[in-house]
């Protein structure tokens, strides 16, 4: 099946020696779960996992070459040799698992961060920083030497430790990039201008690397795809430079992202951007070289897209990052024909990029083993010696988790769910718009859950005394939160009601239908993340009129973290959506609202027909408090313990699914 599914996707291929199993990458990104400098066991199972679930290249998370070029806490000691034993354990682990091992040598140039690095940003004309407000420090004929040599030591290193090969990082206006730029490198030395002269760093990097290294050591190079800022190196230009290259074979594969420092949000683009966006940049690369093969990178999700990708014969690998941290055995399951059981990446950012962006390593939203492999065995779950008749009450993320993970183990599990379908209030964010990945996610656990033989008891309310009849071994409470009344904000916390006596809806009653609101609608969002936000997107594209206020300085502050804000605030300025920002709403009667700046007090009138309050939920523990005062034993787990995300409550069903 998978022959005829995915033909191209599973054809080997031939890699400066190496035969590589499949055209499946798992590309660099920033783990970020170094610790003193050096990888930990969190990194062997992490990369271990994705190996063992089919990929058959995986670049391992970037080395900073120089001391200029760190960037996040969890990077990797550069100019060390004491971190040669450590990556032994990777590489060890991807090729034990029948992997090609890479790393990837990186060094951001004029965009560093003192904050972690503490030195000055080296770059080529001293141009400032997209990454802060910091300046940059123009480099001596000298430095480029240091710089050039860090380059080709890191690779020796990674020689030592068992990689196959480097790829050398080019992309997103990077320190390689800053050279080949006439923006950035505004040099009149032998280093800038003439074409010769702008490539002459990266040239000296992979010549000087293949003679150190070998001739059966992989080089490969990263570039990316900025079509919409003036600035950034075009098609036409960068295909010139990637062939300038390939003409003396210094490099053996190209891979193709997409956005840069210029354009942050789509360097891990959301849902927000269309898929398969570093493939037209992949094309144009694959008619312009004759040695390298070409990858294609960039919100390629699904082997579907990336069957596309060969298919149309854009590249010759792809590269799924993301869709690979949500399902490592990806590959393996396309392979063995079964696409339909592969759990999809959401391209939400929340827990990859949302937590690498406030410096902590990374994880996911669907797959909450994700940095956790080394502990919970990854996505690979041993059976229970002592089977157990379980009964989950509540189908929303935390329950559906619980119950699959569980009937995994090989437990009987029933899951009650009190409404006719599954997803409880996770599935009105899935009804948002471009967000029906959430309700693909929720069609999944319910294939899942059928092929794993769980009894599933839909409009089923569950109270103390029908657990008691149940006699299960064990209970499972999961009966999510719920929208709290009144539109409380957390800038008046004097008043538990908005003042004024109107009517107040919740995002959730907007987002089920249940509410209709008139022609112009407020939404107060004292949350700054996708229900508020989401919900106005949702009205706006339907016909209302709508004004969002916020006590925020920008709309959408919680999605800053995952690189959507900016995208977003586009959209809604385009529907018209006025934004109010730092402020909240002092008086509603129905019709009109005062909205006060939280700056000067000053206030505006709202005329409105409705006004719709996205704010944190409140646990719905009845059923909990019940048992508790009956002596029924049970585990709480998601939002009826205390609102919060999806991830956290998928993270609590598996948790408690792997202690049964």
């Amino acid at each position: 099946m998978e022959e005829r599914v995915f033909g191209r996707l599973f054809t080997p291929i031939a890699l400066r020696g190496k035969t590589l199993r499949n055209r499946i990458v798992f590309g660099a990104h920033t783990a970020n779960m170094a610790v003193d400098g050096l990888p930990t066991e969190r990194h062997v199972a992490y990369y271990a996992e994705r190996a063992i679930g089919g990929a058959a290249m995986i670049v391992v998370e970037p080395m900073p070459v120089h001391a200029a070029a760190v960037l996040t806490r969890g990077n990797f000691r550069h100019s060390d040799d004491s971190v040669i034993p450590h990556f032994r354990k990777v590489t060890g682990a991807i090729r034990g698992n029948g992997a090609i091992a890479i790393q990837q040598l990186y060094h951001v140039g004029q965009h560093g961060d003192a904050d972690n690095s503490f030195h000055p940003a080296w770059s080529p004309s001293g141009l400032p920083s997209y990454h802060d407000s910091d300046g940059s420090h123009r480099m001596s004929e000298a430095e480029i030497e240091q710089t050039i040599d860090g380059f080709v030591q890191a690779a020796r290193r990674c020689r030592e430790a068992g990689f196959d090969g480097v790829e050398v990082w080019a992309a997103y206006h990077a320190l390689l990039d800053q050279f080949w730029t006439p923006w950035s490198n505004r040099r009149d030395d032998r280093w800038g201008g003439s074409l010769e002269n702008r490539t002459r760093f990266s040239r000296e990097i992979m010549t000087r690397i293949r003679k150190l290294c070998g001739e059966d050591f992989i080089i490969g190079l990263a570039v990316n795809d900025e079509p919409d800022v003036e600035v950034a190196l075009g098609r036409e230009a960068l295909a010139e430079i990637v062939a300038y290259h390939d003409r003396d074979a210094l490099f053996d594969y190209v891979t193709c992202g997409s956005g840069s420092y210029f354009d942050f949000y789509k360097l891990m683009p959301t849902f927000l951007y269309p898929e398969k966006l570093g493939a037209d940049l992949a094309g144009v690369l694959k008619s312009a070289v004759r040695h390298a093969l070409v990858t294609a990178e960039s919100h390629i999700r699904t082997p579907e897209n990336a069957e596309s990708v060969l298919s149309e014969g854009k590249a010759d690998l792809v590269s799924i990052v993301r869709g690979q941290i949500a399902d490592p055995h990806l590959a393996a399951k396309a392979a063995a024909g079964r696409p339909q059981d592969i759990r999809g990446c959401l391209s939400c950012n929340q827990m990859c990029w949302g937590r690498r962006h406030r410096d902590y390593w990374i994880s996911c939203v669907v797959n909450p083993s994700v940095g956790r492999e080394w502990e919970w065995s990854g996505d690979r779950f041993s059976p229970s010696e002592k089977p157990k008749r379980v009964l989950v009450v509540g189908g929303g993320p935390a329950g559906l988790e619980a119950a699959r993970v569980a009937a995994e183990r090989g437990h009987r599990v029933v899951l009650a769910e009190a409404s006719d379908r599954l997803g409880g209030q996770y599935r009105l964010a899935g009804m948002q718009p471009r967000r029906t990945q959430i309700l693909d996610l929720i069609e999944w656990y319910q294939r899942q859950l059928e092929k794993l033989q769980v009894e599933i008891r839909y409009n089923s309310y569950i109270e103390a005394e029908d657990i008691e009849r149940e006699d299960a071994d064990e209970v499972i409470v999961a009966t999510g939160s719920l929208p709290p009344e009144g539109g409380f904000q957390r800038a008046l916390p004097q008043f538990e009601s908005l003042p004024g006596g109107g009517q107040v809806l919740s995002a959730e009653a907007i987002m089920a239908r249940e509410a209709r609101p008139g022609k112009r609608v407020i939404v107060l969002d004292d949350g700054g993340n996708w229900k508020g936000c989401g919900t106005a997107w949702k009205l706006a594209e339907d016909g209302h009129e709508v004004v969002l206020v916020t006590p925020d300085p920008m709309v959408g502050k919680e999605l800053q973290r995952t690189a959507a804000d900016v995208p977003l605030r586009r959209i809604l300025a385009k529907l018209g959506v006025r934004f109010i920002t730092e402020s909240a709403v002092v008086e509603w009667d129905g019709s009109v609202a005062r909205a006060a700046s939280l700056l000067d007090g000053s206030e505006q009138r709202i005329e409105a027909d409705a006004l719709v309050s996205a704010a944190t939920n409140i646990a719905d523990d009845s059923l909990a408090m019940e048992l508790e005062a009956r002596g029924i034993a049970f585990t709480a787990i998601g939002d009826c313990t205390a609102a919060r995300q999806a991830a956290f409550a998928i993270h609590d069903g598996r948790k408690i699914a792997l202690s049964l």
